[in-house]
């Protein structure tokens, strides 16, 4: 088959708008409990909701740091990262030495034999792991974020807790499926079925990019279920046996980066799956995928943190050795500003973390714009540290850490690190999906009181009352948007104590920019109404002005905290001016960015390349790339595939 074929038939055709439709209807509506990023979007600058700075009870510091000594411990004299990047595989002891300390229940209650630790604590285990080996952090984050544990503890039922929850905790490896080859982010596609069958449900369809997936003993498996009489249908998860009838690892995926992953494709040939492993009720699926995601997605900026950290170990490290010129590279401003970053965004990166994390602990608050704003940031700068260490090691950036060696000099796996956060920006939501998702949650407000005006459905007495209702709240919320405590000299001055630097006037800067960021999306509204959603790139900048002033917010509440509590609170104030002084140029950026762009005229190229107009400028090449489907086609092999799940040996 060639690299042009096109899509089997079987394959689901859905419009744009049923997409639409599916994951909103998936979404989490309602709004019970504030959240201080929300109000960030609408102009409302609450710092009461995050300052002071929440902190976790005495009992549950201890239990933390416990643990962490221990995972220290076995990370120290255990981990062979080397090993794993050169195998592409994570020794059977390792896991089962994991298994062993508890860190599979890490945050599973201690009643079915979990560890039970906060988020905050939790976090920072991912993130001292994911430091020995990024591969190993990933596997514990999928199996208790977005696995098994995570859903069953929101939505499963006390016998499924009893029956699951333990083996989760000690001995089983999970997983989360729901990606297919020809579904992403479009979860409406989805082809895998799941057929009522008297107190079973048959199952058939194939999995890919399974976390997990090669070494798990349990599934967490996303299927449709057809509507039928008594069955009501829709997306649903399930509660599978990974060894059960039917179920085979077809394929152990390889990638760029975190070569140590236990990644598949995983296919579903008439598995029984008893209703007693359905999770929440047919239908909910999606809902339960969202919700899990919800606190879920701070796991993966908990691992950018602790990479954030390394990345600040060896760029000081180097940079003090490394002369060049009659002083160290560090003293040259070129490689100076680029450890000024690093040191700030790290700073930042942990305080956004440890925030959000207490919130969740807490749950007073709504997190889930906080949480997908850490995931996207994290994400998106964690990157940019790698990146600049690799270009601050110069040559020996490139060199892979083997070679280094091999010649005499420190194994530093700079390059390593840059290939293994990549897959950040693409895991649990793209960073596309993510500015699509937060600006989604970010335009709520508006879309309950005036959506209805633009939805082309609607008819004339609906967009009336609609009119009158979004009439009454602009009249409420446009003049509070014209001034504020941003523009009063000495508001938030606990934040400016004596010798230390100022941060009651990025405080302010955050005041003022969140009402200009909410009047920019009310200009956008009403510019392009029902088009909006069309604006990807106007949608895009709004959440990363979003995200900045949060990092800022949160870099200065920490600085504050650890004045208080810490001896370096100094040194804190001086890192969050810095990092919000390096922030406030990428807002004004980006705030210019929202009507100065090349947004249209990249459309029309885009049609352009498309259409084939632009096909002369690919010549002069030879593409290497071989031959085969853009997608695969998964309709079942006449000849089955040899199984290659991965079953771990004790002793």
């Amino acid at each position: 088959m060639s690299a042009t074929s096109p899509a089997p038939e079987h394959r689901a055709k859905v419009s744009e708008r049923e997409a639409r439709q599916v994951a909103e209807a998936a979404r989490e509506q309602d709004w019970r409990k504030p959240s201080f990023a929300k109000e960030l979007f609408l102009g409302r600058f609450r710092l009461d909701l995050v300052h002071p700075h929440p902190m976790p009870p005495d009992e549950d510091a201890q239990r933390g740091e416990e643990f962490l000594a221990k995972l220290r411990d076995f990370c120290e004299t255990k981990i062979d990262s080397a090993r794993i990047e050169r195998e592409a595989k994570i020794p059977d002891e390792v896991l089962i030495g994991l298994k062993e300390l508890g860190a599979l229940g890490m945050k599973i209650d201690t009643k079915y034999g979990g560890l039970g630790l906060t988020q905050v604590y939790y976090n920072k285990a991912l993130a001292l792991v994911g430091s020995a080996n990024p591969a190993i952090g990933a596997l514990l984050s999928a199996h208790q974020s977005i696995g098994v544990p995570q859903p069953l503890k929101i939505f499963g039922t006390q016998e499924q807790k009893d029956a699951f929850l333990p083996r989760c905790a000690r001995t089983d490896i999970t997983a989360f499926l729901l990606t297919e080859p020809d579904v992403g982010s479009d979860p409406a596609r989805l082809a895998t079925m799941a057929v009522p069958d008297g107190d079973d449900y048959v199952l058939d369809g194939v999995k890919l990019w399974t976390t997990n997936g090669v070494v798990a003993d349990l599934l967490v498996v996303m299927a449709r279920v057809p509507k039928s009489e008594g069955h009501k249908g829709g997306i649903t998860a399930f509660v599978v046996e990974a060894a059960a009838e039917g179920v085979t690892v077809e394929n152990r995926n390889a990638f760029m980066g975190l070569r140590g992953l236990e990644n598949g494709v995983t296919r579903f040939h008439q598995v029984r799956v008893p209703a007693a492993n359905r999770i929440g009720p047919e239908g909910a699926g999606l809902k339960i995928a969202l919700t899990t995601l919800n606190t879920g997605r701070l796991s993966l900026p908990a691992m950018c943190v602790g990479a954030g950290k390394w990345c600040l170990k060896i760029a000081r490290e180097w940079s003090a050795a490394r002369e060049q010129w009659g002083k160290p590279v560090a003293y040259h401003e070129a490689v100076g500003s680029k450890i000024s970053f690093i040191a700030a965004t790290t700073f930042a990166l942990e305080a956004v973390l440890d925030l959000s994390s207490q919130m969740a602990d807490e749950d007073r608050n709504d997190i889930r714009i906080e949480a997908a704003l850490a995931k996207l940031y994290g994400s998106e700068m964690a990157c940019l540290m790698a990146d600049e260490l690799v270009q601050i090691r110069g040559g020996r950036g490139f060199e892979t850490a083997e070679s280094l060696a091999a010649r005499g000099e420190r194994a530093v796996p700079a390059e390593q690190i840059l290939r293994d956060l990549r897959i950040n920006r693409i895991f649990e939501g793209s960073t596309e999906i993510m500015h699509l998702l937060i600006a989604r949650e970010a335009v709520d407000a508006h879309l309950k009181v005036a959506g209805d005006l633009i939805d082309p459905d609607k008819s004339l007495s609906d967009k009336a009352k609609a009119g009158a209702k979004a009439g009454g709240f602009y009249a409420r919320w446009l003049p509070k948007l014209v001034a504020g405590p941003g523009q009063l000299p000495r508001s938030y001055a606990e934040f400016h104590p004596a010798g230390h630097a100022d941060l009651s006037g990025h405080l302010r800067y955050v005041e003022r920019n969140a009402r200009k960021l909410a009047r920019s999306t009310f200009y956008a509204m009403s510019r392009w109404q029902g088009k909006m959603e069309t604006k990807q790139g106007f949608l895009g900048r709004i959440v990363d002005i979003g995200a900045e002033l949060f990092a800022m917010s949160a870099a200065c509440v920490r600085a504050e905290l650890l004045r208080t509590t810490e001896d370096h609170g100094r040194q804190a104030y001086q890192l969050a001016d810095v990092f919000c002084r390096q922030s406030r140029i990428r807002v004004e950026e980006l705030f210019d960015r929202l009507w100065t762009n090349t947004d249209e005229l990249d459309r029309k190229v885009v049609k352009g390349v498309l259409s084939g107009t632009y096909t002369w400028l690919e010549a002069g090449i030879v593409d290497p790339s071989g031959d085969g489907p853009w997608i695969a086609d998964t309709a079942l092999p006449g000849t089955p595939r040899p199984d290659v799940r991965r079953v771990l040996k004790e002793g």
